[in-house]
Order: structure tokens, then C-alpha cells, then sequence
């Protein structure tokens, strides 16, 4: 039970995001600190931050859908996991501005005025979402505002999530495999919310 509730709250916090700056910076140093490491730096958080995403937007509705022992702990986790999203995407910031002065001409390339329209406005939302993650500012704002947010903010980066990778499929046929998870998270915030809607219908039938 100790070393369980070790990986619990701000210390599963401090281990994903330690970690993942570490394979941040490995992965940049094996090829020597250049635009090509950078980049790969933004492909690999690009997918962690993906990973973590779903993990966090899903937590509720598999705690609901599947109650065990997992899904208990990833709903009691979900600040922490997606306050690690946060980290994993800053990471990715850095890295994208790192490949900007590094390599002007090749971001230029890469990006354009709607990457930087939608991308503001979903690190935007990460920001507010991770600002909103303590007891005291999630108060502070309200519990109806708080989920609001949330709840926008989350199918946002779902949206954009979709965008970002499913605009890569017809250069890289693989990237579609990234669309799963996406669907699966939207699928199942779907059902559980299903039992809901119906049971005030239930309630007047009867």
C-alpha cells in the first residue's frame, strides 16, 4: 500500500514530468543538440503529451464504465496526470521554439498562421486547465465555471489532437493509428454519459 500510494498526487506528478524531460534531453543528445534531435524532441512529447491527454479525459468515464482497482486509481490520479500533460507539453513548446532560432526557414516551412491561431488557443486552454487544477483556484472560480472550463478545454485539445495528427495520414498512413485512443476517449465519455440522459426519461415513465 506505501509503495502504491508513492505513485499517487504530486510525487506521480514529479516522476512523469522528471522523466520525461530526461528522455526529452537523451533524445536530443543522440543527435548531438541539432535541428534533427529538436525535432524528434517534438515528435516523441507530441505523443507523450497525446498519451497523458487521453489518460486524463478518460479517467472518469472508465471509473465509471469499469470500476476496479486501475480505473479507481487513474479517476483519483487525473489532476496529476493531466497537470503532467501540461509539463510534457511545455517540453514540446521549448522544443518547437528550439527548432524556430535554430532552423528559421524549416519552421517557417512547418508552420503556418492557423498552426499558430488554433495552437495559441489550445495552449491557452492548457494553461487555464493547469492553473485550475489546485483546490484553491478550482474554488475560487466556481465548481459550474471549473467543470466548463474543463469539459470545453478537453474536447478543444481532443479536436485539435485530431487535427494535428489526422492532417499527417495522407504523407504517413500510421499516424491514423494515433486517431485511435482519440475516438476510444470520445467514445467512452459518450456512454458513460448515456445513463444519464436517459434516466430522466426512466423517471417519467414511471
Amino acid at each position: 500500500m506505501q509503495r502504491q500510494n508513492w505513485f499517487e498526487g504530486w510525487r506521480l506528478f514529479a516522476l512523469l514530468s522528471l522523466t520525461l524531460l530526461a528522455l526529452s534531453i537523451w533524445i536530443a543528445g543522440m543527435r548531438g543538440f541539432e535541428v534533427e534531435g529538436v525535432r524528434m524532441v517534438i515528435r516523441f512529447t507530441a505523443r507523450t503529451s497525446l498519451l497523458l491527454f487521453c489518460l486524463a479525459f478518460s479517467a472518469a468515464a472508465l471509473a465509471r464504465l469499469w470500476p476496479n482497482a486501475a480505473t479507481r486509481w487513474l479517476r483519483r490520479n487525473r489532476r496529476y496526470v493531466g497537470v503532467s500533460f501540461a509539463a510534457s507539453h511545455a517540453i514540446h513548446a521549448a522544443a518547437i521554439l528550439a527548432f524556430a532560432v535554430m532552423d528559421p526557414e524549416g519552421y517557417a516551412a512547418a508552420t503556418s498562421i492557423a498552426s499558430y491561431i488554433f495552437g495559441g488557443i489550445g495552449y491557452a486552454f492548457i494553461i487555464a486547465l493547469t492553473a485550475t487544477s489546485f483546490d484553491r483556484t478550482a474554488a475560487a472560480i466556481g465548481a459550474r465555471a471549473w467543470r466548463r472550463l474543463h469539459l470545453i478545454g478537453g474536447y478543444y485539445l481532443l479536436l485539435q489532437f485530431m487535427v494535428s495528427f489526422g492532417k499527417r495520414i495522407p504523407d504517413m498512413p500510421l499516424y491514423a493509428l494515433f486517431l485511435v485512443p482519440l475516438l476510444a476517449v470520445f467514445a467512452l465519455r459518450m456512454i458513460a454519459m448515456a445513463p444519464r440522459a436517459e434516466a430522466p426519461a426512466r423517471a417519467a415513465q414511471n
